[in-house]
């Protein structure tokens, strides 16, 4: 996948979750993803639709991760995905997808965005609005993992 996919959604992610959560987000390196199923806990997909180019974008995060950035943004300690962890997933998609966008448009791709789609488990297969190969950007924080899945045609 083209760079000028992957580095807004990548900045936008690490940005966003300093300073919501103060929470460092260390991007990996980029690869092709391998099977269907999401790679965390609990996750979040979002549609990107654009004149010239579609898209979508998965967020997924592992049980510690996901707990770890609720916490600090809530200041509230959680252990299970309850009602706020859920919306919590997916207002973080919604932030990090917003913030991303705005650094597409600096790149001349313009997206409208749908609500974010909600799965719990890694034990369903995790379909993308698009065809073709989805890229994986992990990240590392100093609780857990989590997964950005990029897929644009």
């Amino acid at each position: 996948m083209d760079i000028k996919f992957i580095d807004p959604i990548r900045e936008a992610t690490i940005n966003v979750l300093s300073t919501m959560a103060m929470v460092n987000a260390i991007a990996g390196k980029p690869t092709v993803k391998q099977g269907g199923n999401p790679l965390g806990d609990v996750t979040s997909i979002i549609d990107l639709s654009g004149k010239d180019i579609q898209g979508s974008l998965a967020i997924s995060f592992s049980k510690v991760a996901i707990f770890d950035i609720t916490e600090k943004i809530l200041g509230e300690c959680v252990d299970n995905f309850n009602d706020t962890v859920i919306d919590i997933v997916g207002e973080l998609t919604n932030i990090i997808t917003g913030n991303a966008k705005r650094l597409y448009a600096e790149q001349g791709m313009d997206f409208d965005l749908t609500r974010p789609t909600m799965m719990i488990g890694n034990d369903t297969p995790l379909t993308h609005s698009v065809e073709g190969k989805a890229t994986v950007l992990p990240f590392n924080t100093d609780a857990g993992v989590f997964y950005l899945e990029l897929c644009f045609i």
